[in-house]
């Protein structure tokens, strides 16, 4: 008994109802949601990566990457809304964010810059904005932003997806109330943006909470979508196809009217714009219909505020439209945004979303249809209208799927959905074969095990269709109307399928109705083949699981063949699938119930109880693996034989809705999983240790006596295994001969263009010939070009050295000169100081002395006072405490006296309660006789009260009227109510930022004052120091005058020098390109040498004929043909000059470049030790002139303590004995 191991390969999918599913990670990796898990998606290995939710998550409603793109935000809905930031390099959940209101999910989210903080925004009935600091999982500020009631929540829409609330579920009555987008200014994380219906705020985080700015004055609308460009501006999309641009701080700066011109309809028609983002030339906006906009700026200056495009309509199919004219500008500014490219995707469904690659190379936006799409943006600039949007990675299903079967001899997977589309996939390759739509919902499907027909259910009629190898085409038709399920045998020999609470068996071959099976009392929704297709196993709604027997199917005894061999009946349970084993001996079945049954014999045998009800079982073919899927969207690896314990199982993250099939392959290595939220998931299995589960013997059909009578049938079935195992497919012979047909003008055509080709290669070699003696020509003339200006060079360069040295030289004396001169006053100034000093030092020691004696009699005087309070303390201390022994004998006399009186008032309290209860018995007696008198009264009454019921049932009604008449004032009241508590918080915001903004003037006032005064003692200060710094800001000068000097004379050399390495730079090009021609014949010569070695091979051969006439002259007429024939023509004597002219010449260079290259080197050396010793020099200089301000500073504040000290001395002791 073991649980098979269950590892995620990948998915078929996309979850569109939520807010931001999709982000790019890198260049090449992809975000996005697929059921219940965070796929990464590898655009060049197509790999997955999954990152499944955390336990009890009902769905995924948001997701958000950071900006440095290491960590991922994953909103989940459950009992409290939660936000699960991930770790994307090691797929590891690093905090857990829990929101504290009511609200079970956040709509939106965003992550700042620097990935510190995270916003989240909780849904219904809370509508709070939470400010995290998320590595601390710590709630920083929190504020409510709508105020829609519960009711107005969009309910969720089919396939259990998030219940966020979509765009258009809201209108214009409820403006407001709902939250679409939240985001951070990328400059400043304190600001952050919030749109919604009707809902435009901005907020910033200061003194630990969030408070509102900014408030808009115009008509509230529909805002849909958001973005912050990169200049600090916010680009608003409406519903009423506006693009508003606003700064920061919340000044409208431009209002866009995006209209566009259908292909239907001739007029334009605004569009609604769900998504924006930014690029670095603009903004890209989309929305309704389809359409994929770009925006560009321009430095076209206008002066209208207000700017109403003219643009022209979109090409169809998605062809990209180049725009003209101004399409909106800032009033007065020089932002003018122009829409220059205009796409449209193909299914011309609503785009939700959008994402750009971090180099704006890739666009990718995701449709209302579930569907991925992608643009190369660098090719739309040279493909030009010919761009469109291709499918990112494969077309997926948009609605619910509600078949689901795979094949046995082809790795393929066959589904269908209620978006009226059959597809086959490819699970080996992770692609997708075919996509065929209907004008009709498919409501079953099954797949032959050949791979080359499936079995489609339909409303009208189930069809019998062949796989091509680009169509899917029907060949056969049976009057089944509704079939919800069907299968075909593992055989292939026949196929099942239901028509309401009826089984009809037919052959594959002749199309024969072979039996039905009938017995159900409700509809059949499970039909399972065993492994011998000897039995089958059927399951309805109706409580009921019946075991077939099939002995006979040939069609001759009428369906007397078919016999029903057990049955189990549990009428509270609708059954939704049922499994058996391979011999048939037991069932496993799942239903309504939350039970797994194991049937024995028609009893059940065991029961698993669940904590969710279970939709699809699955036993492997080999028999030693279950799996179940679950109506919350997950898998349950069950541990198989079943045991007694419930919680015997692992479960696995999968889907967002209720699971409709589960499949596994024949070979028994993958797991296959649909549900309602249109997604197909595909599973590795493999055991505990990680091997895969391999089939242990190969099925026998039980009915291959019967392919006997069928000769001609089993020959074009193993016709048809010969053509599986090359991998082919059915093609129509239509297609074959148009395809053959296109081969050959092909081929005619490569014919063609191999001779044009021919052609033009002998054109460009003889213009190349021509053009390689034209570029020689020209390069002989430059060399000996550059030999007369290397001379000049030279020249030139000897001249620079010799006067480099004068001026050199006579720097260095000047330079001596001034330091003898500094050195002899700096030792004068020295030998002043340093009397100061010593005059200093022993005033400093009389001063030392004064302060001593002073300290020993403040000591004294200070222990005499301390013994004279503890004295006083104890005293008093004494005195206190005999207060205390007083007052607690007082306390004892009272408690005694207390416990008296209680005791005495308890005695009193007993005896009135028995006066009471005597008193009361009294009372009863004659309540009694009373209550008989006033029956009899009663029995009149009840008679008035019949003749007073009519009265007052007309007076209720005249009260309803005036109740509904009160309920109405009231909702008005109540209305009017609301707007004046709206306009009273309004005026209060708006009062509290008056009043934070005067308290803000007035400190910047107080502190303006202080500065001021700083300023004016600051100014004397400068003034002062700058009369100290003139005298030596003169030397500065000099010096710095010298070092300008030198640096201008050393420039010279570095542009000389540089003048030089591109003559060297230029000869090595030269010298490069005469080496590849000595390396050319280096490889003739060595071609030579191979061929004299062959010679004299054969030369020795021919030596061992040398007795033989006839064989030698045999083979040295072979020699000759060999050797001689085609090189009889003799090398010209003109050909040898030019070899050696060119050997010449090129010795002539070689020499030239080795003596340009030492002498280059030998100048390089000269030059660096010059700039070495020059730059030594002025570091030497720089550090001497800082070491004589370092010592005039302190000598000026030495000077100035000596001073301090003397007018100490002068004023006496007592002055010093003040300050002390």
């Amino acid at each position: 008994m073991s649980i098979a191991a269950v590892a995620h390969r990948h998915v078929f999918g996309l979850a569109p109802n939520i807010s931001t599913p999709l982000s790019y990670l890198d260049e090449t990796t992809v975000c996005y949601s697929a059921g219940a898990n965070t796929i990464l998606y590898n655009t060049e290995s197509k790999t997955q990566r999954f990152i499944p939710v955390t336990d009890k998550c009902e769905g995924i409603t948001a997701m958000a990457v950071s900006g440095n793109k290491r960590y991922i935000a994953v909103g989940e809905r459950g009992e409290r809304a939660g936000c699960v930031v991930v770790d994307l390099h090691s797929l590891r959940r690093r905090k857990v964010l829990v929101g504290e209101g009511e609200s079970k999910e956040f709509v939106c989210m965003a992550f700042s810059t620097d990935s510190k903080y995270i916003i989240t925004q909780s849904g219904a009935p809370d509508w709070t904005l939470y400010y995290w600091t998320w590595e601390k999982t710590k709630i920083m500020a929190q504020v409510r932003t709508a105020s829609l009631p519960s009711s107005h929540t969009a309910a969720a829409p089919a396939g259990g997806a998030p219940s966020t609330v979509s765009n258009t579920t809201v209108g214009q009555g409820q403006l407001g109330g709902v939250v679409y987008q939240v985001s951070f200014n990328p400059t400043d994380n304190t600001q952050l943006c919030v749109i919604g219906n009707g809902i435009f705020k901005l907020f910033r985080y200061q003194e630990g909470g969030l408070k509102a700015f900014a408030f808009q004055k115009t008509e509230p609308k529909n805002y849909l979508s958001h973005a912050w460009t990169y200049d600090d501006r916010i680009i608003v999309g409406t519903e009423d196809s506006h693009i508003l641009i606003f700064e920061s701080n919340g000044e409208l700066k431009m209002d866009i009217l995006h209209t566009s011109t259908c292909p239907s309809s001739p007029a334009p028609s605004p569009r609604a714009i769900h998504s924006i983002i930014p690029y670095s030339k603009g903004f890209i906006c989309a929305g309704t219909l389809g359409f994929v906009s770009i925006y560009d700026k321009s430095d076209e200056s206008t002066s209208s505020a207000v700017a109403q495009q003219q643009q022209s309509a979109p090409g169809p199919g998605g062809q990209a439209q180049q725009q003209q004219g101004t399409v909106g500008a800032a009033a007065g500014g020089k932002d003018v945004f122009k829409k220059v490219k205009e796409f449209t995707v193909q299914d011309e469904g609503k785009v939700i979303h959008m994402a750009l690659s971090s180099g704006e190379d890739n666009l990718v936006v995701t449709s209302e249809g579930s569907q991925i799409w992608s643009i190369v943006l660098a090719s739309t600039e040279m493909k030009g209208d010919d761009s469109k949007f291709e499918p990112f990675s494969h077309p997926f299903h948009h609605g619910p799927i509600t078949g689901c079967d795979t094949c046995i001899r082809k790795p393929l997977i066959v589904t269908c959905s209620s978006d009226r589309s059959v597809r086959v996939w490819n699970y080996l390759e992770s692609s997708s074969e075919l996509v065929k739509y209907f004008p009709e919902e498919a409501f079953s499907v099954a797949i032959h095990p050949s791979g080359l027909y499936i079995l489609v259910g339909f409303s009208d009629k189930l069809r019998l269709m062949n796989l091509l190898i680009d169509d899917v085409r029907s060949f056969r038709e049976f009057t089944i109307r509704g079939c919800r399920e069907c299968r075909f045998s593992n055989g292939g020999q026949y196929f099942a399928a239901v028509h309401g609470n009826t089984i009809q068996i037919y052959s594959t071959w002749n199309f024969e109705n072979l039996g039905n099976l009938k017995g159900h009392n409700g509809k059949v929704r499970s039909i399972y083949w065993t492994g011998d297709d000897s039995k089958i196993v059927s399951a309805g709604m109706d409580g009921a699981i019946y075991d077939w027997a099939l002995k006979d199917l040939t069609g001759t005894a009428g369906g007397g063949g078919i016999k029903r061999e057990g049955e189990s009946i549990l009428k509270s349970c609708s059954y939704t699938c049922a499994v058996a084993t391979a011999d048939g001996r037991a069932i496993y079945a799942v239903g309504s119930d939350k039970t797994l049954k194991e049937i024995i014999d028609s009893q059940i045998a065991r029961e698993i109880e669940s904590d969710v009800v279970i939709t699809q079982v699955v036993l492997s073919h080999s028999g030693r693996m279950m799996f179940v899927g679950t109506t919350s969207g997950t898998i349950r690896s069950m541990k198989f034989p079943l045991g007694s314990d419930p919680g015997e199982y692992q479960e696995h993250q999968a889907h967002s809705a209720p699971i409709t099939k589960l499949r596994v392959s024949y070979d028994d290595q993958y797991l296959f999983s649909t549900s309602e939220d249109g997604c197909l998931y595909v599973f590795k299995i493999s055991d505990k240790e990680g091997r895969g589960l391999k089939r242990e013997r190969e099925i026998v059909y039980a009915d291959e006596k019967l392919f006997k009578k069928y000769v001609g049938v089993i020959q074009h079935l193993n016709a048809f295994n010969t053509f599986i195992t090359q991998k082919k497919i059915l093609v129509t012979k239509s297609d074959l001969e148009e395809k053959n047909s296109l081969m050959s003008e092909l081929k005619t055509r490569v014919e063609e263009l191999k001779m044009e080709n021919e052609y033009q290669l002998r054109l460009k070699d003889m213009n190349f010939n021509e053009k390689i003696k034209e570029v020689t020509e020209k390069f002989m003339q430059e060399i000996e070009a550059l030999k007369i200006t290397s001379t000049v060079l030279r020249t030139d360069k000897e001249k620079e050295e010799v006067r480099h040295e004068e001026e050199m030289g006579e720097e260095r004396e000047r330079h001596a000169r001034e330091l003898m001169e500094l050195e002899t006053v700096h030792n004068s100034k020295l030998m002043a100081e340093y009397e100061k000093f010593q005059e200093l030092q022993a005033r400093t020691i009389e001063l030392q002395g004064q302060w001593e004696r002073q300290m020993r009699d403040m000591q004294i005087a200070k222990e005499k006072a301390l013994a004279e309070l503890t004295q006083h303390f104890e005293v008093k201390l004494r005195e206190k405490q005999a207060e205390i022994d007083q007052l607690q004998e007082e306390m004892r006399a009272q408690q005694r006296e207390f416990e008296e009186t209680t005791l005495e008032t308890e005695q009193d309290a007993d005896a009135e309660i028995l006066e009471l209860k005597h008193r009361y018995e009294r009372k009863l007696k004659e309540e009694r006789e009373i209550g008989l008198r006033l029956k009899g009264e009663n029995g009149i009454m009840r008679k008035k009260f019949n003749t007073l019921q009519g009265e007052i049932d007309a007076h209720k009604t005249e009260i309803g009227k005036m109740y509904a008449e009160e309920k109405k004032l009231h909702g008005v009241i109540k209305s009017l109510e609301k707007d004046i508590a709206g306009l009273k918080k309004e005026i209060q915001e708006r009062d509290e930022t008056i009043q934070d903004k005067e308290k803000r003037i007035y400190d910047l006032k107080k502190k303006n004052q202080e500065l001021e005064k700083f300023k004016f003692v600051l100014d004397y200060k400068i003034k002062e120091l700058k009369r100290q710094i003139e005298p030596r800001e003169q030397d500065i000068q000099g010096m710095t005058y010298q070092i300008k000097e030198m640096d201008v004379e050393l420039e010279h050399y570095h542009k000389a020098n540089s003048n030089l390495e591109l003559a060297i730079a230029d000869l090595k090009l030269k010298l490069r390109g005469a080496e590849k021609e000595v390396a050319k014949e280096r490889e003739r010569v060595n071609a030579c040498a191979a061929t004299i070695r062959r010679f004299k091979v054969d030369l020795n051969e021919c030596v061992q004929f040398i007795q033989e006439p006839k064989v030698l002259k045999a083979h040295l007429k072979k020699l000759y043909q060999k050797y001689c024939k085609s090189h009889d023509t003799p090398t010209s004597a003109l050909e040898a000059d030019v070899q050696a002219e060119y050997a010449r010449q090129r010795e002539h260079l070689e020499r030239t470049v080795a003596s340009l290259r030492r002498k280059v080197l030998k100048d390089q050396g000269l030059h660096r030790q010059d700039n070495v010793r020059i730059m030594a020099e002025n570091v030497a200089l720089i550090k001497e002139i800082n070491q004589l301000r370092r010592d005039l500073k302190g000598a000026r504040a030495r000077e100035k303590a000596a001073e301090v000290g003397v007018k100490g001395l002068q004023g006496g002791p007592e002055k010093v004995e003040g300050k002390g």
